[in-house]
């Protein structure tokens, strides 16, 4: 069975527009920090989106929490003033995509994908630069920021990528958007706590997207 169209408003990105196809939607939204866009079953609808407010269609409620184990509310470690990031990858390579949820009501804030051949590791680094810079744009420098991995961590602090992914045609927007974090990193400053996650005591990160 055909997948039914769908139409893309970008209400924040490289170019804004109401796009009939999710490549044309991906390059306008790729490596721009704080991106608002939106999917429409018609093209009246996006019509009708983007001649109005991005929150009023994006924000509201947020996104619902998904998998994951249960988190105690009252855990006394947790920051939860908070942004948490993670990413999800279907197979190594795979199709992967990343985003920021708040880490206590799960509204996500960004979300970036489907990319084709990359991993997990790339996509929680660039969920944490993401987030960096989604962050110094809206001038909350001192928001923790949490992720699960030890990894993109030490990527973020090194500003330096060491992956054994191979650079093809299919994955070159990762290695571009890649090439533009580490740019980020090394010519801004930040003040944003990167915190890691514990899983173990405290359940699932509220941004995992619940395919384990």
């Amino acid at each position: 069975m055909a997948k039914k169209k769908k139409y893309y408003v970008v209400w924040e990105g490289n170019e804004q527009g109401i796009f009939d196809n999710w490549t044309d939607c991906q390059l306008q939204i790729k490596g721009y920090p704080g991106a608002r866009y939106k999917s429409f079953k018609t093209l009246e609808e996006a019509e009708a989106a983007y001649g109005g407010n991005a929150s009023d269609f994006i924000r509201k409620g947020g996104k619902k929490p998904t998998g994951g184990k249960t988190l105690r509310s009252d855990h006394p470690d947790i920051i939860w003033n908070s942004i948490a990031v993670d990413a999800a990858c279907s197979g190594n390579p795979g199709i992967m995509e990343y985003r920021g949820v708040d880490t206590k009501t799960t509204y996500e804030f960004f979300r970036q994908g489907p990319f084709q051949r990359g991993t997990n590791n790339i996509g929680e680094f660039l969920a944490l630069v993401h987030a960096l810079a989604y962050l110094k744009k809206e001038g909350k420098d001192d928001l923790v920021i949490y992720t699960d991995s030890r990894t993109a961590m030490s990527w973020v602090r090194n500003k330096r990528v060491k992956t054994t992914l191979k650079k093809t045609a299919q994955n070159a927007i990762l290695f571009d958007l890649i090439e533009r974090g580490i740019n980020w990193l090394k010519n801004n400053k930040y003040k944003n706590p990167i915190i890691k996650w514990e899983t173990k005591n405290w359940g699932e990160i509220p941004a995992d997207f619940g395919r384990k």
